[in-house]
This record gives C-alpha cells, structure tokens and sequence, in this order.
C-alpha cells in the first residue's frame, strides 16, 4: 500500500508543479499590474513585485526575463480577455453598425480603467524614454497583435477580411492611439469630454475605419 501511494506521488508531482506554476504566473502578474500602476514603469521594482505576490526574487526570473517581460505577459493578458468578451458580445449581433456600436461602448468603458489606461501610457513613455528600447517593444507589440487581435478582430468583423494583414494592424493601432487619447483625456477631465462624447469619437474611428474602405 505505501509503494503504491509513492507511485501515485511520483506520478502527480510534476502536474502539481506545473499548476504551481502556473498559479505563481498569475500572481506575479496581478502585483505588477499594482506596482507599474502605482510607481511607474520606470521606477517599479522586481523587488516589490515579487514581494507583494509574496514570492521571492528568484521566482519572478524563473517566470520572465525583466519588467518589460512581464509588461509584454500583462498585455497579453488583456488582449486574450478582451477578445473572448468581445467574442460574446459581437457575434450574436446580426448587423455591422450594431456591432460596431457595442465595440464602442465596450472600448468606452475599457477606457475607464484607470491602471489599464496607467499601464498603458507608462509603458509608452518607458520606450520612447529609452529610443535604444523603442523599436524592439514597439515591434513585440507589433508581434503579439498579428498574433492574437488581428485574427479574431478579422473573424468579428468580416468587413475586415479583404484588407492584408500590414492594413489591418495600422487599422488597429490608429483605433489604439485614438483610444489612448480619449482615455486620457477622459481619465483628466470627465466633464469636459463625458461618457457620451467618449463613445460617440469612439464610434466615428470605428465607421471610419471599418466601413468606409468598403464603400469605395
């Protein structure tokens, strides 16, 4: 009976490792999300990191390489989110402008989050800080959009389909950059640019760029 029970150890050991790990991922990532958004990019240190997850330094460089890692992984993180959501929300909608409405008031409240919108900004100033840096984040960033929004955003809003791919992340990327302003400008003064003007500027970088090319 013992050497039974020690081979049903053995066999679980490294499964039990594995969701540790994966476990200790996840809270490494959620006390980054508090510190970047606290202290800055710049100034958030591994130290803290580690420590508000109650891990230890060695585990945080057993799961990423540098802060920047774990940024790229909080990124990620977001964009798997926010596609399955949108995923939920879109699909049952029969028509493009319906869609398209709900993606604005989708992305309207995504702009209201203030350590995402935080986040965001503080990473973007990191790099262009740092122009040696700039390029390589800007390009991950590239990389990981191509990779996971590009696909599904195509499989939303089949209007998409025709464009190359080299169009479709411009598309993207504008839709991001108006998104920033507007949070942050949002984020700064509520009352002078409202939930309702944030949706309606929303809605128009969407029409623009999602139905005009199609009635060219």
């Amino acid at each position: 009976m013992a050497d039974a029970k020690r081979v049903v150890k053995r066999v679980q050991g490294p499964a039990q490792r594995q969701r540790r790990g994966i476990v200790t991922r996840s809270e490494l990532i959620r006390s980054a999300r508090h510190v970047f958004a606290r202290d800055g990019f710049e100034h958030a240190r591994i130290e803290d990191i580690a420590s508000r997850a109650r891990k230890t330094r060695g585990a945080f460089y057993d799961n990423f390489k540098d802060k920047e890692d774990v940024f790229l992984a909080i990124f990620e993180e977001d964009v798997v989110r926010d596609l399955t959501e949108l995923g939920s929300l879109l699909l049952p909608l029969p028509t493009i402008n319906e869609r398209i409405e709900a993606l604005a008031q989708y992305l309207a409240n995504l702009s209201k989050d203030l350590e995402r919108m935080l986040l965001n900004v503080e990473f973007k100033l990191y790099a262009i800080r740092h122009p040696h840096k700039r390029k390589r984040l800007a390009d991950l960033l590239r990389a990981m959009r191509l990779r996971t929004s590009i696909p599904e955003v195509s499989r939303l809003l089949p209007q998409l389909d025709g464009k190359p791919a080299s169009t479709k992340l411009i598309d993207c990327q504008a839709i991001c950059s108006v998104m920033d302003g507007l949070a942050l400008n949002h984020l700064f003064d509520p009352d002078g640019l409202d939930n309702w003007a944030l949706v309606r500027y929303l809605r128009l970088c969407l029409q623009e760029t999602i139905l005009e090319p199609a009635l060219l």
